[in-house]
């Protein structure tokens, strides 16, 4: 399952919850509010909160007490809690998570709370931990993108939602093909930038694999998203608040960032299977 790509980002995120890189160089509060999070959300998710993500997905998602919710990519827990507070005791979560720092801060984090109805498990989004047809709700943020093979993952979220089980995920796609230099950068991948697919194919890939009803309520594109991605009062030396500082090597940087703003969209998806 692991090659260059999957390497590298397993390597940032473990140096992230280890604390020895950050995603973002503000306080993650700053973070979480510039892509959609509310105080209230922020209170409930405490120090879960790592300033990582492109976007709130659990903002429009119509949780239920007692619903089963699989968070892809859970990190140390932020939107794993906020789903775990609107399902209830009747209910629970799953967060998988291929880094081990990650899952051993998230399960500190769970302990921490007297949480027994989350749990974390170690496993890659392309080859899900889960039972089939056992999950009535997948969210994920900023993780999709990430992933070097993400028909599996769609395919994979497919199969473990039950019948008529919703998805929402927040992630960044193209709008049209990024650079060359920027596209073959693996730091940019690392960054949430070079690994997203053309919106048209990301669309393609969800329904192929056998989820319906798409709908994305909610876009931000230029301007906006790069207030997302790297807000002037939050972020700073080209710092993605998906969790990577990019670092450019060609001629003319500043043209290169201004390419990958036309290209880049922050989307929030929603589906059923």
């Amino acid at each position: 399952m692991k090659n260059e790509i999957t390497t590298a980002v397993e390597e940032h995120y473990a140096a992230v919850a280890r604390g020895e890189a950050s995603a973002c160089g503000a306080p993650v509060e700053n973070v979480a509010k510039a892509i959609g999070y509310t105080e209230e959300e922020l209170a409930l998710a405490g120090d879960a909160n790592l300033g990582l993500g492109c976007g709130n997905p659990l903002a429009l998602t119509e949780l239920k007490p007692g619903m089963t919710v699989l968070d892809l990519g859970s990190g140390a827990g932020f939107d794993a809690f906020l789903a775990l507070s609107r399902v209830g005791t009747t209910g629970r979560v799953i967060g998988v998570d291929m880094t081990d720092d990650m899952l051993a801060l998230a399960r500190q984090n769970a302990e921490k709370r007297g949480s027994d109805n989350v749990e974390f498990r170690k496993g890659f989004i392309e080859a899900l931990p889960v039972e089939s047809g056992t999950v009535d709700y997948v969210i994920s943020n900023c993780v999709i993108n990430l992933s070097s093979d993400k028909p599996a993952v769609f395919r994979e979220i497919a199969r473990v939602l039950k019948p008529g089980g919703h998805f929402a995920v927040s992630d960044i796609v193209l709008l049209k093909p990024l650079p060359d230099a920027l596209a073959k950068d693996i730091s940019a991948y690392v960054g949430c930038i070079s690994g997203a697919s053309l919106i048209n194919d990301y669309l393609s890939m969800a329904l192929t694999a056998g989820l319906a009803d798409l709908s994305i309520p909610r876009i931000a594109t230029g301007k906006s998203l790069m207030e997302v991605l790297s807000p002037a009062d939050v972020c700073s030396g080209g710092s993605s608040c998906c969790g990577s500082t990019v670092q450019i090597s060609v001629k003319n940087p500043d043209e290169m960032v201004r390419q990958a703003s036309e290209a880049l969209a922050s989307i929030k998806l929603h589906g059923r299977k």
